[in-house]
């Protein structure tokens, strides 16, 4: 019970940094039907500049508790995060707009490969550690460890969902992004700014990548360079898994996709004598993908949508 429990914190955990980046795919894919494959690449940006400025923080002397170093990397990442997601959206995918819908996915590969070049060129192609600051207090749960590091990721995350969730469903903002959503056209009619809209769609969601980033190399303890192409396509996997389009289902399926990677790698390592342990544990993610694919392409809370005449 006590292996049970540790492998579902490790799961949500993960999960809840898996729903962050999720919410910036299917934010996106809402309004615009753009499936964002920068987006990855956003949280590894978000990653390096955080542990750049807590290397540098460190590096100076200055005596500051770790929760403070790591706050001041997450108030740099986020607005240097949404600086840039404004940028992609303005210069990569603006003028592709009413184009075929193969040219859009095209340039979002495009700009993800050319962000870890430009990482690669600014940070090196080693891995950026994280310094040397006192390891974070592990309390026991049934047996089970947990630290404040990984309560605070999870509570983070879960404030960070429910305000978006405000958002979208209480604010005049929200309440113009689900307009866009349903019909650009028809919301331009009713004195909605599309492109304002549309823009801040990419700043909230890179915002959210940049405190996701954040989280991961402060777990983990590393950023790199190409970190975030595995990472953007587990967040994808767990926007399909919810149902792409739908925040909730984000949130779902990023807790679904950490807690069965999580179980897998553990119990199925186990079984197998680790064979298919923890080294494989990204096999679970794609299996559960195709797995949706196959059997329900329309997700978890996704709703079937008729083609229209």
């Amino acid at each position: 019970m006590d292996i049970l429990l540790q492998q579902l914190i490790n799961g949500i955990v993960a999960g809840s940094i898996y729903a962050l980046v999720a919410l910036g795919y299917t934010m996106v894919y809402g309004i615009l039907g753009l499936i964002n494959f920068a987006h990855g690449e956003v949280v590894m940006i978000g990653a390096m500049i955080a542990l750049s400025v807590i290397q540098a923080l460190f590096g100076s002397g200055i005596a500051l508790p770790p929760p403070v170093m790591i706050g001041l990397g997450l108030l740099a990442a986020i607005p240097c995060c949404m600086l840039l997601g404004y940028t992609i959206e303005r210069v990569a995918y603006r003028p592709l707009r009413h184009a075929p819908r193969l040219a859009p996915l095209i340039t979002a590969i495009g700009m993800s490969i050319v962000l870890q070049n430009v990482a690669m060129m600014i940070w090196g192609r080693r891995y950026l550690p994280l310094p040397p600051i006192p390891s974070p207090v592990t309390h026991n749960l049934g047996g089970a460890t947990i630290s404040d590091l990984q309560i605070f990721i999870v509570l983070l995350a879960c404030l960070l969902m429910a305000a978006l969730e405000w958002l979208v469903h209480r604010t005049s903002l929200g309440r113009a992004m689900r307009a866009t959503s349903q019909n650009q056209a028809i919301a331009g009619l009713m004195g909605i700014n599309i492109n304002t809209i549309i823009s801040a769609t990419f700043i909230i969601g890179s915002a959210l990548a940049a405190v996701a980033g954040v989280m991961v190399s402060a777990y983990y303890g590393i950023a790199h360079y190409y970190m975030g192409f595995l990472l953007g396509l587990k967040a994808f996997t767990a926007a399909v898994l919810g149902g792409i389009g739908n925040l909730r289902g984000a949130m779902l399926g990023g807790v679904l996709l950490g807690v069965i990677e999580s179980l897998g790698a553990g119990y199925i390592g186990d079984l197998t004598g680790g064979v298919f342990g923890s080294n494989y544990q990204d096999v679970f993610a794609f299996f559960v993908l195709i797995l949706v694919l196959i059997f329900r392409p329309s997700g978890l809370l996704g709703e079937r949508i008729a083609d229209r005449a």
